[in-house]
């Protein structure tokens, strides 16, 4: 295994120092609990917004990710025991735990997302530009990284400016997020994208179950559809917002779709190529052989944008001999300390309402208000540009529009973020709503929201005839209802049905018409039926005790509805005679046939 990484380090490593110290991160990154720099990633000039609006959160921060395509031809399958893999081989291998957990991740939202048609080739692309199929698949048995993938702190340096969000719990860093795990999330999207994808009770970004669960689910908000290629395009770019890096996973995404084959844990390929290591402008067209990353000779290496020429970069290479900041000719001298321009959400003081206050919605629908909410620095005033996390919390099956408990939003030039749409699920009662700055403790701001009852406001027998029986039998046709709310079908709205005792008195009878429960008790009283999509109801059989009478059934609904049938259990009526079947008394037409006298 180890020969196996050196073997490809080695290819890479070449005759500079820089690529020395590459070399060294990467080897370092093996051991467990240890910062890989190796398997940081850096933005790109494309990673900027295009326009003055920052893009949602992405799962990555941006940072920097491998950049070896996959090779021209197609894949091939696996070489047989003995025989050496050769690059098209070893390319379109993945480990096997690593591949089972993408395809697992795959059913899953198959079942929970069907309109997003996740494919799990799409979860092995983003895998293997973001860690290399998890390092080549080093995993242990449970899925879980040995030793864990983090990439370089999130400081402004070259780098995204993310301040720590977690303090320090997945990326061992309480100053500034890195990204972390096989499918590299930075930990404050994983607060709310994070899953457990192998059933242990715990979300582990570096669990390649809990991760490519986290990373299909992450891929699937916004109502996307991964078949759809505008979505699948808008997907990627949310993972990471860079040109490069969409072409990148498309390449991959393309290439497993045309076969893969699975291979033990451990012994994939790990890339070379990295989105900082290329002079930008002059990315290699070299497909699966790093060269789109061959490190540059000294004093040719040009900075990547927003990178200072006189700052080492940030993966702590040193700067390049002969270059300004080391000539010979100018004697060193200590640098100032770095003054860090405050950023929008450093001014953050607080959050405010902007908007309504009570939020109330009856199952199944929308709520009519948004939640809104204002950004402002100490002295009140507005803060654009500041990420706000709007989270579900409660017992609730309410979500945001497109099934998502988590939704991050950023303030426009009013400070002000608008949550999007509460949907209302089934289940009432009350929930909170909590607003949060992103990347900046300040005290979170809840809002309280309700869902109530479906309701009807009239209910009607579909029955012809009344219902009719006779004592100690069944009634012969099953009793069926309608409810409507304003003329409009009420579907899955609650009916409960009593037997009465009378018009007068709604206390439940304790004789006459009566249901059976599961077990063949008699009920009289039953509860939780619910109209269907044409907003009917048909109730279970009724019987008859030995009391004859008349009696009153009692159907109501939330919202008002009300209806009473009656019972009637009687003994059925004695047949009347036909009176063309009795004697006759009328004179006979017939002559007589008796001899007379």
């Amino acid at each position: 295994m180890a020969a196996h990484f050196d073997r490809r380090l080695r290819k890479a490593a070449v005759t500079t120092t820089v690529a020395a110290v590459a070399v060294a991160a990467l080897s370092a990154s093996q051991a467990p609990d240890v910062t890989a720099d190796g398997n940081g990633r850096q933005t790109t000039a494309d990673n900027a917004p295009t326009s003055d609006t920052p893009p949602e959160e992405s799962a990555t921060g941006n940072s920097r990710y491998y950049t070896d395509l996959p090779p021209l031809n197609s894949p091939s399958p696996a070489p047989t025991t003995g025989t050496p893999a050769s690059r098209g081989a070893s390319e379109a291998g993945i480990p096997a735990t690593v591949l089972d957990a993408y395809k697992k991740a795959e059913s899953e939202l198959r079942r929970a997302k069907p309109g997003c048609n996740l494919p799990w080739q799409l979860l092995a692309a983003i895998g293997k530009v973001e860690s290399g199929q998890a390092r080549g698949g080093r995993v242990d048995a449970n899925g879980t990284t040995i030793g864990r993938i983090i990439g370089p702190q999130l400081d402004g340096n070259g780098f995204a400016l993310i301040k720590d969000t977690d303090n320090g719990v997945y990326d061992g860093n309480s100053s500034y997020d890195n990204a972390v795990g096989p499918m590299q999330f930075i930990p404050s999207t994983w607060a709310w994208a994070g899953r457990d994808g192998n059933s242990d009770g715990k979300e582990d970004p570096n669990n390649v179950y809990d991760a490519a669960l986290a990373a299909g689910h992450y891929l699937c908000r916004n109502s996307w559809d991964l078949a759809d290629q505008a979505d699948l395009k808008r997907a990627i770019l949310s993972y990471n917002n860079s040109q490069d890096y969409l072409h990148t996973v498309l390449s991959w995404l393309e290439y497993y779709r045309k076969g893969t084959h699975e291979i033990p844990d451990g012994t994939g390929s790990l890339p070379v190529g990295r989105s900082d290591d290329a002079t930008p402008g002059t990315r290699s067209p070299g497909r699966g052989t790093g060269a789109s990353s061959r490190p540059q000779s000294p004093g040719t290496a040009t900075p990547s944008p927003g990178r200072s020429p006189s700052k080492p970069p940030a993966s702590g290479r040193p700067t390049d001999p002969g270059s300004p900041s080391t000539s010979p000719s100018t004697p060193p001298t200590d640098p100032a300390p770095p003054t860090e321009t405050p950023t929008p959400t450093d001014t953050v003081h607080h959050l405010e309402n902007a908007g309504a206050t009570g939020f109330s919605a009856i199952a199944g629908d929308t709520f009519a208000e948004r939640i809104s909410t204002r950004a402002e620095t100490k002295a009140g005033e507005a803060v654009g540009k500041v990420r706000v996390r709007f989270t579900v919390l409660g017992d609730t099956d309410a979500t945001f529009t497109g099934g998502e408990k988590v939704a991050a939003v950023t303030t426009n030039a009013s400070g002000v973020a608008v949550a999007p749409a509460l949907v209302a699920g089934e289940q009432t009662g009350g929930f909170t709503v909590r607003a949060t700055v992103i990347g900046r403790t300040v005290p979170g701001l809840d809002y309280k929201a309700t869902v109530t009852e479906r309701v009807a406001d009239a209910l009607t027998s579909t029955g012809e005839t009344e219902p009719t029986c006779t004592p100690g039998g069944e009634f012969a046709d099953p009793i069926e209802v309608k409810a409507t709310l304003k003329g409009a079908v009420a579907d899955q709205v609650a009916v409960t049905a009593t037997l009465i005792k009378s018009k007068d008195d709604p206390a439940e009878n304790d004789k006459g018409p009566y249901f059976k429960d599961a077990d063949g008790t008699a009920v009289r009283t039953l509860t939780g039926r619910k109209t269907d999509a044409k907003g009917l109801l048909e109730l279970p059989k009724l019987y008859a005790d030995d009391a004859e009478g008349t009696y009153i059934l009692r159907l109501t609904t939330p919202g008002g509805a009300a209806l009473d049938i009656t019972l009637t259990v009687a003994e059925a009526a004695d047949p009347t005679p036909d009176p063309s079947t009795g004697p006759s008394t009328a004179p006979s037409t017939e002559p007589s046939t008796e001899p007379e006298a």
